[in-house]
């Protein structure tokens, strides 16, 4: 029922352009985060220079750079890094590339390869959400998904690499009760496709968060605010710590 759903999606693409423009027409649009995209977190009783060690990436789009909030340093990436050391009782060392619109597509062509060759030990993939928004079909959510799996399989072997699967519309603020009809279907569709590509090439799906309060987003009512990059982070960490 849902790939039917998904498809007959489709037809509503006309209406769906029109919401949107309005959507956006009335959303403040914010910038990345400012500070520096990478940086180390670091457990009270661990050794700083010659103990353990985790090395995070987080890779994505608009929330992984940390857009909605004032500081780098409350976003995504630092605040798993701190629930990763405390849980640890390591250092954990982070990178962020996160880019405003991205979808895996763009990740996949755009970004992997421009990255440094670091031994990172966790990878979390946070996007699809533009995916969805742009209409992608499932052909090529599975083509720019899945490629992007391997380019980062390929350039960083040893990594254990996760997918925070996308948030449900229904769960979004700013989204007004016909574009979330519109998009319900279609981001059900792509998590199915994206849970399926994650366990045929050893990637942990970490579902999406549900049921989030309004204080979990910034103003825009679409990206996490500081409270919500803070939840957002325990609930990957209890997946990335119990792997």
């Amino acid at each position: 029922m849902s790939r039917l759903a998904f498809h007959l999606s489709t037809l509503t693409l006309p209406l769906y352009a029109v919401a949107g423009l309005r959507l956006r027409a009335r959303t403040h649009r914010f910038p990345p985060a400012e500070g520096r995209v990478f940086g180390h977190a670091l457990a009270a009783e661990a050794d700083g220079d010659g103990g353990p060690r985790l090395r995070l990436l987080v890779l994505g789009d608009s929330s992984a750079a940390a857009v909605g909030i004032a500081r780098q340093e409350d976003g995504l990436a630092p605040c798993i890094a701190a629930q990763l050391a405390r849980r640890r009782g390591c250092r954990v060392d982070w990178r962020t590339a996160g880019f405003n619109s991205a979808t895996t597509g763009m990740l996949r062509d755009h970004v992997v390869h421009n990255l440094e060759p670091a031994p990172y030990s966790h990878i979390l993939i946070s996007a699809g959400f533009n995916d969805v928004k742009n209409f992608h079909s499932g052909r090529r959510f599975r083509r720019e998904f899945g490629g992007l799996v391997y380019a980062l399989k390929a350039r960083f072997p040893e990594s254990r690499i996760y997918w925070s699967q996308v948030l449900a519309p229904d769960d979004v603020p700013a989204l007004t009760p016909l574009v979330r009809t519109i998009l319900r279907p279609r981001a059900a569709e792509i998590g199915r496709l994206g849970q399926c590509l994650c366990r045929e090439r050893g990637v942990t799906a970490i579902p999406a968060a549900k049921g989030l309060p309004r204080r979990a987003f910034c103003a825009d009512g679409i990206h996490p605010s500081e409270d919500g990059f803070a939840g957002w982070a325990e609930h990957v960490a209890e997946h990335m710590d119990a792997g």
